[in-house]
């Protein structure tokens, strides 16, 4: 189980692939070079200006030290104002524990699943009937950010997992339709 942050941007209008453009370019090999793994990333299929995308880190401890390591580096510091030109909020972003996700190749759509179950009982029965490890289970995870300058949403107790499923009989907080950036 790793630490895994989903961040979700909203963007300006139209400003969505030159981040991508950037971000493959530069961010994801900046990001591997100081440890920290990169996931998904993806184009939000129901909104024209949100990105997504996923990294991971083996602790809180290996978390801090790379996001202290990239976002004071030189990649980060060629290219921030380019990047941060694009964004309109970078601050949607969910701490979770899980084993990360990268998109088979070829995969042309993902759903993901957000939700908050009433009880970790009821939604243990419904993740018996209807997910697999292959929807690679994220849950909370509550340690405290131990890099304030990058938030994450807190006072949720959620639980995410990618790929079809049936519905949860509670209502979602959020389902996203998401095609993998190639």
């Amino acid at each position: 189980m790793n630490i895994v942050e989903l961040r979700q941007y909203t963007l300006h209008p139209g400003a969505r692939d030159t981040l991508i453009d950037l971000f493959e370019r530069e961010f994801v090999t900046g990001q591997q070079a100081v440890g920290i793994a990169l996931g998904g990333r993806f184009r939000d299929l129901d909104d024209p200006d949100r990105f997504v995308w996923i990294r991971a880190f083996p602790d809180m401890a290996q978390r801090r030290r790379a996001l202290e390591a990239f976002y004071t580096g030189p990649v980060w510091r060629a290219h921030r104002d380019a990047a941060n030109a694009t964004m309109i909020d970078s601050d949607d972003v969910l701490l979770l524990r899980g084993p990360g996700y990268t998109p088979a190749p070829g995969l042309r759509e993902v759903g993901v699943t957000i939700c908050r179950p009433p009880s970790a009982a009821e939604f243990d029965a419904y993740a018996g009937r209807h997910l697999t490890p292959e929807h690679a289970l994220h849950r909370t995870e509550h340690a405290v950010n131990d890099h304030p300058q990058l938030p994450v949403r807190t006072g949720l107790d959620v639980r995410v997992w990618f790929g079809p499923s049936e519905p949860p009989p509670w209502t979602p907080l959020q389902r996203l339709r998401l095609a993998p950036v190639s």
